[in-house]
């Protein structure tokens, strides 16, 4: 098979496509065709040198895919060849093959092709895991989302709004805020000309957050923890503005307020096919109602994937790039 390999960390440059041997399934695991993945930050990470796989992962950058399965590993059930599907992956995704365990695997939801559905996996789980399952978002509660126009921005407006929660976001272009504005978001804030924190408050009468999903760790963290509701909870599921911080913990005290950093990557097999269980129960019923959908602002071949990252490290995109395998 082909895929797209990184001999050297680097820039987009450093991804090469090129033919590797073919995956097999283990125990457990189904071999699936891949027809899309799509673009994630962590894979820029992994492309410049900062993000290894897990130990046991495909070498190859990709956390999410979309395809058909073609063969069964020893010991699966409940799966066909020919089923389509989506997958949450540690590795692989940008190739024509991948092999993924059962407990990753989602089937297509209905009303979605087998192609949109590769923007489907890292985001919905990632949200889902962060913003219900560990910060126990509530109906009628605030959610700010930082980066509300990414991938994982425009699945936790909807998901926040399916469920009756009120949702203030932050980019940095009035057109950015604009699609937000489209997918539900209720306070929109451009972090390049007002501070959230102030607009944040003032929009919810001196409130602010009962939860907060956050992107960019340090240089946020103070920030954010003066933006949270009495008992609200931060939720960090990224380190794009830096990993050491200050913290004031007189603040966080008074406000009775917790504190979460996850990945998603290298939790153990039993904790992503928890995730993936949740997600399959709570939020496919809603992409097949139409309530939620993955937001795609581009598709390429996947042998043009430093293309694509080159357009997500711009910062220009809305919603997921896919890569289309051949």
């Amino acid at each position: 098979m082909y895929a797209i390999t990184i001999p050297e960390p680097g820039g987009p440059e450093a991804l090469v496509w090129e033919q590797v041997p073919d995956p097999v399934p283990g125990p457990g695991e189904v071999l699936v065709e891949v027809v899309a993945g799509a673009v994630n930050r962590a894979d820029i990470m992994q492309r410049q040198g900062f993000y290894d796989p897990p130990p046991g992962a495909s070498p190859y950058p990709g956390l999410e895919c979309s395809g058909r399965i073609t063969a069964l590993g020893p010991g699966v059930t409940g799966w066909a060849v020919g089923d389509e599907v989506c997958a949450l992956l540690a590795g692989g995704g940008y190739a024509q093959q991948v092999a993924v365990p059962v407990g990753q695997l989602l089937p297509v939801p209905k009303g979605l092709d087998v192609k949109q559905a590769a923007a489907l996996p890292e985001v919905v789980c990632t949200v889902w895991s962060n913003v219900f399952m560990v910060a126990h978002l509530r109906p009628g509660e605030t959610l700010l989302v930082h980066g509300g126009s990414s991938g994982i921005g425009t699945m936790a407006i909807q998901l926040a709004k399916a469920v009756g929660a009120k949702v203030a976001v932050t980019a940095g272009t009035k057109e950015k805020l604009d699609h937000c504005a489209e997918l539900g978001a209720d306070i929109l804030i451009n972090y390049r000309e007002q501070d959230f924190v102030t607009e944040l408050k003032e929009a919810t009468d001196g409130a602010g957050a009962d939860v907060i999903l956050d992107i960019m760790g340090a240089k946020y963290l103070d920030r954010n923890v003066q933006a949270l509701a009495v008992n609200g909870r931060l939720a960090i599921i990224g380190l794009q503005g830096g990993a050491k911080g200050e913290l004031n913990m007189r603040t966080l005290l008074g406000k009775r307020a917790a504190i979460s950093a996850t990945s998603l990557r290298a939790r153990p097999l039993e904790e992503k096919a928890a995730i993936v269980a949740a997600v399959r129960e709570h939020v496919w019923p809603l992409i097949a109602d139409g309530h939620v959908r993955p937001v795609v602002d581009r598709e390429l071949p996947m042998s043009e994937a430093a293309d694509a990252h080159r357009v997500v490290e711009e910062s220009g995109h809305v919603g997921k790039v896919l890569l289309v395998a051949p």
